[in-house]
């Protein structure tokens, strides 16, 4: 993956199977090592996030048969094979590199392992909180610790025979739910973990799809979900195309400027409503977009998304609708600074704690192509109505920012320097081939093409 390339400004059109959902990719792996036969797996992002998550399950004993399928006119280049448990106690420190989903729900598991886990991962992870998982996991009966007061990996997890609890989240996040979930896979009776809002269900539904007992209600507003312990059942788990990293192109067709932008259609994607915020937003903007319903996989629904290009007008991003869009909040900020009314993101102050400040970087990235931003201590707001210049935009470690970077380099006025875009193999390693097929221009300026 290159380290600095030139993008140059232009339209994109045409068709492309964006890689496996990564979170999902995630999930399938660690839910086929705690089923009680091998499971077979299909589809995975090729990511170097994925391949941590399976580079730590190995290490706590998983056996783990992937092979990587190319790409085709009609299937995604993914990870395709076999995962299968049981998991004991690691002989060694476990790296999860760049990726705090496979550092959170990992702790999840090992609370469950009689044994000790030690879970780091790179500079950028390590700087990442894990304290909103340690607090459920220590009430349950495990035993946390980490830098900082427990605060930061790495972490130390011994776990062994553990309560079910009532965890009253205050934030709605998806991994720490997860993780207490799947430690409740081993306490003495029913755990619960109450949310202030909804968060993504990825884990609840491939839990159910395995044959675990899982109860989800609303309470006042809140999300209330419920595991039962006991043993899940082995079936194979198809992974879905990512949404989040379908957004890059959605944003990237759906504006109109001054020149003829085609349709770009992105076939046999997640559609999930818990990650569909990218797609209500363009949509509240005024996006023409089409959602085409394929059907549903290992619990999740598939769609394809057609985008075309429509003058957007602006919309405020709040509450609710932050935890449905969070991830491609960077992206939708291109699409603010292009519509007539700009964008308003309110209630994100977690975009702060991701691989880098990303309420930061958003103003960075956008204010190095003479966009204006207003940053907020929970969001930003952009005026809109102002095309990016040409510049040089510095990722800084977080692969969200360079593909935004990219994506807002196809509507400025002169070519955009993106430095730092190696970061982006942790979750998209074909972004720049994807860019290529849509007829994107790029010049690799350093590192491997």
């Amino acid at each position: 993956m290159p380290d600095r390339v030139r993008v140059h400004p232009g339209h994109l059109s045409g068709r492309v199977l964006v890689p496996g959902d990564k979170s999902l990719s995630h999930r399938a792996l660690i839910l086929g090592a705690l089923a009680d036969a091998p499971v077979m797996v299909h589809g995975l992002a090729p990511s170097d996030d994925v391949a941590a998550t399976a580079a730590a399950l190995a290490g706590m004993g998983a056996r783990l048969e992937l092979t990587v399928t190319e790409a085709t006119a009609d299937r995604r280049a993914g990870l395709d094979g076999v995962v299968a448990g049981p998991l004991g106690e690691p002989a060694d420190t476990l790296d999860c590199g760049n990726s705090g989903t496979a550092l959170r729900l990992l702790a999840g598991v090992a609370a469950g392992i009689d044994g000790l886990t030690v879970l780091t991962g790179d500079a950028s992870l390590r700087r990442r909180p894990i304290d909103r998982v340690a607090a459920p996991l220590r009430r349950m009966g495990a035993a946390v610790d980490g830098r900082a007061g427990g605060r930061l990996p790495p972490v130390a997890v011994r776990g062994g025979r553990l309560s079910a609890v009532r965890h009253e989240s205050p934030v709605a996040s998806a991994q720490v739910k997860s993780a207490v979930a799947l430690a409740g896979l081993h306490a003495d009776g029913a755990t619960t973990i109450v949310s202030p809002a909804r968060s993504r269900d990825h884990t609840e539904r491939l839990l159910t799809y395995l044959g675990a007992e899982v109860e989800r209600s609303s309470d006042d507003s809140r999300e209330v979900v419920t595991v039962r312990p006991g043993p899940l059942r082995a079936r194979p788990i198809a992974v879905p195309g990512d949404p989040s990293s379908a957004a890059f192109w959605m944003v990237a067709a759906a504006v109109a400027v001054d020149d003829d932008r085609e349709a770009v259609e992105l076939p046999g994607l997640c559609a999930n409503p818990t990650r569909f915020g990218v797609v209500r937003t363009l949509q509240a903007m005024g996006a023409d977009l089409e959602v085409l319903p394929e059907g549903e996989t290992a619990g999740e629904p598939r769609a394809t998304v057609r985008v075309r290009p429509a003058r957007l007008t602006g919309t405020t991003v709040a509450g609710a609708a932050v935890v449905d869009a969070l991830d491609e909040l960077p992206v939708l900020a291109v699409a603010g600074a292009l519509a007539r009314g700009g964008l308003e993101v309110r209630d994100a102050a977690e975009l702060r704690v991701k691989e880098s400040d990303r309420l930061a970087a958003i103003a960075a990235t956008l204010g190095a192509l003479g966009v204006s931003v207003e940053e907020r201590p929970d969001g930003f707001r952009v005026p809109g109505g102002e095309r990016p210049s040409g510049g040089v935009v510095e990722a800084g470690g977080d692969h969200r920012v360079a593909m935004t970077a990219v994506v807002a380099a196809t509507y400025a006025t002169a070519p955009v320097e993106v430095r730092g875009f190696g970061c982006v193999a942790t979750s998209y390693p074909s972004f720049l081939d994807d860019l290529a097929a849509l007829g994107g221009r790029v010049e690799v300026l350093d590192g491997v093409p």
